[in-house]
C-alpha cells in the first residue's frame, strides 16, 4: 500500500522498535504460556513469606517495626514490578492500572519503576502481516478483503490486547481496524489466574482491605475488555449520546465481527503530544474537557468511561475532543451512589472526623468491627479536597505525589491500611484515579468546583452550606438544560 497516510491516530514505529527487545514467536503471535514466567510468579508469595520471617529476626535485633515494615514493602513492590514485566497477556492493562502506584514510591527509587512501567506498557509485539491476515479471516471470513478498498498491513497503533490498522472501508470511509492478538484470551486467563494467587501480597499494604473481592472485580474488568462485541455496543451508546455534541466526538462503529472491531478513523493531535509539548492554555482546556467527558457520561447518560488515559483522546481539527477505546465501560451510577456522594461531601466540607467515620462505615469502606483512627482519616482526606475549595486550582504531579505518599505511607498506624473498598466501586475508582493522574500530567488549571456542580446539582446544597460561592442562576439554567460553563479562558 502506498505511504500516503498522514499523522492521525498515534504512529507506532518507536514502540515497534522497543517491541523487538521482547521474545515473540516466529508467527508473530502473543506468547500464551511459559514455565519461567510461572515460576517467577509462584516465587512471589514464597519470597514475601521469607521477607516477613527475616523481618521478625531484624526486630529481635533492635530495628523498629516501622523501619522493618517499610523495607518489606519496598522490596515486595520491587519484586512485584519485576515479575509483572513477565505478564505479556495483560502487560499494557496492568501498566495503566499500576502507573498510579509509581507515584507512591519514595522519589529516590521511583525512577527505575517509571522506566519499568513505560516498558511494560509499550512492550506489545507487532503481529506479522500473515498473522494479521489470518486473524482477519478467522473473524470476517476468507473474503475479508472484499469489505475494504484498501488495508494497510503496517500497525498504526498498539492496543492493549491487539493492534490497530488503518484502512478504507468499501464505501470510502477511512476506518480504524482493531485486531486482537491471537491467543490473547488464553494468555490473559493464565495471567489473571496467577494474579489471583499473588493477590494476598496486597495485605502487606492494606491489611484491612477485602483484597479477594477487589482482585476479582479487577479481573472481571480486564476479562470484559476481551469482548469486542460488548465494546462495540458501548461505543454505539456513547456515539449516540454525544451525537452533535459541541465538545466531544465519538467515532461510529462501522462493523464488529469476532475479534475485529472497525470504527471511523480519527485524525487529530494525540493528547500524549499535548502532555509533552502543549501550550499552557491548550493543556488546561484538554484537561477540563476530559473531566467534562467523564462527568457528563455518567451524570447525563448513565455511562461510565473507566479508561481516561491520554492515549485514548485526540484533539480534532475543529477543536473537539475525540475519544476512542470503549472496552472499559459500564452502566453507572448504581443504586445508592447519590447518597454516598452527598454523605461524603457533607462530611468533608461541612462536618468533622466523626461524620466522615460514620459515612465510611455506612457505605462499606471499612470492614464491620474494624477499628481505625477517625481523626487521622479526616486529616488525610481533607488535603485531597483542595481543588474544590478554590475558584480555580492547578493540578500538578507534585500535588498528586503528596496525596499518594500521604495515603500510602508505610507507617503501621497509617489509617488507610485499615480501609477497604466495595468491589462494585472498582470501575469508578479506576476512572477517577486515571483521570486525576492524566490531569496532573497536563498540569490542568480550571474551575473544578464549578464544573462538578454543573453536572452534579445534587451537591449544590453541600456547597452552599460550606459557604462556597454557588451561582444559583447558573444552577437553575443547568436544570433547564442550559449551555455548559466556558472552559476556554483559564490559563
Amino acid at each position: 500500500m502506498a505511504k500516503r497516510w498522514g499523522s492521525g491516530q498515534q504512529n507506532d514505529e518507536s514502540s515497534m522498535g522497543r517491541a523487538r527487545l521482547f521474545a515473540v514467536g516466529a508467527n508473530g503471535k502473543l506468547p500464551v504460556s511459559g514455565a519461567v514466567r510461572n515460576t517467577k510468579l509462584a516465587a512471589l508469595p514464597v519470597a514475601f513469606a521469607g521477607r516477613q520471617a527475616a523481618g521478625v529476626g531484624k526486630r529481635v535485633l533492635g530495628r523498629s517495626a516501622a523501619e522493618v515494615n517499610r523495607e518489606i514493602q519496598l522490596r515486595t513492590a520491587q519484586h512485584i514490578f519485576e515479575v509483572l514485566g513477565e505478564l505479556k497477556g495483560c502487560a499494557a492493562k496492568l501498566g495503566q492500572l499500576l502507573a498510579i502506584y509509581e507515584l507512591a514510591l519514595p522519589p529516590d527509587i521511583a525512577e527505575p519503576y517509571k522506566i519499568a512501567l513505560s516498558q511494560l506498557q509499550d512492550s506489545a509485539p507487532a503481529m506479522l502481516p500473515r498473522t494479521v491476515h489470518a486473524a482477519m479471516a478467522a473473524s470476517m471470513g476468507d473474503n475479508w478483503r472484499w469489505h475494504f478498498r484498501e488495508f494497510d498491513d503496517r500497525r498504526a497503533a498498539a492496543a492493549s490486547i491487539g493492534q490497530v490498522h488503518r484502512a478504507i472501508w468499501r464505501d470510502g470511509t477511512p476506518v480504524a481496524v482493531k485486531v486482537m492478538y491471537p491467543g490473547s484470551r488464553q494468555s490473559v486467563a493464565a495471567d489473571l489466574e496467577q494474579l489471583r494467587r499473588i493477590s494476598m501480597l496486597a495485605t502487606v499494604f492494606l491489611p484491612g482491605a477485602d483484597v479477594k473481592a477487589v482482585t476479582e472485580e479487577i479481573c472481571r474488568c480486564v476479562e470484559a475488555e476481551l469482548d469486542y462485541a460488548a465494546e462495540a455496543e458501548y461505543q454505539r451508546a456513547f456515539a449516540a449520546a454525544y451525537a452533535d455534541d459541541p465538545d466531544f466526538y465519538v467515532p461510529r462503529v462501522i462493523d464488529q465481527r469476532g475479534d475485529v472491531l472497525i470504527t471511523e478513523w480519527l485524525d487529530g493531535t494525540p493528547v500524549p503530544r499535548v502532555v509533552a509539548a502543549g501550550a499552557r492554555a491548550e493543556r488546561d482546556r484538554v484537561g477540563m474537557l476530559m473531566l467534562r467527558f467523564v462527568l457528563s457520561g455518567w451524570a447525563d447518560h448513565g455511562l461510565l468511561y473507566s479508561d481516561p488515559h491520554p492515549g485514548n483522546f485526540r484533539i480534532l481539527p475543529d477543536g473537539r475532543l475525540g475519544v476512542v477505546d470503549f472496552g472499559a465501560c459500564c452502566a453507572w451510577p448504581p443504586d445508592g451512589f447519590t447518597e454516598l456522594a452527598v454523605d461524603y461531601c457533607n462530611a468533608m466540607f461541612n462536618g468533622g472526623p466523626l461524620d466522615l467515620a460514620a459515612a465510611t462505615r455506612r457505605h462499606g469502606f471499612v470492614s464491620a468491627g474494624r477499628a481505625f483512627d477517625t481523626e487521622e482519616l479526616f486529616a488525610s482526606v481533607i488535603p485531597c479536597t483542595e481543588p474544590f475549595r478554590f475558584d480555580t486550582f492547578r493540578l500538578t504531579m507534585r500535588w498528586l505525589r503528596k496525596q499518594v505518599l500521604r495515603t500510602t505511607n508505610p507507617r503501621l498506624s497509617n489509617v488507610t491500611r485499615q480501609l477497604t473498598m466495595p468491589s462494585y466501586f472498582t470501575p469508578f475508582a479506576r476512572s477517577c484515579l486515571t483521570l486525576i493522574g492524566t490531569m496532573c500530567q497536563l498540569e490542568t488549571e480550571g474551575a473544578f468546583r464549578s464544573e462538578i456542580l454543573h453536572w452534579l446539582p445534587m451537591l449544590d446544597e453541600v456547597a452552599q452550606d460550606a459557604d462556597m460561592p454557588v451561582d444559583l442562576a447558573a444552577v437553575r439554567q443547568r436544570r433547564a438544560g442550559a449551555r455548559r460553563p466556558d472552559i476556554s479562558g483559564v490559563g
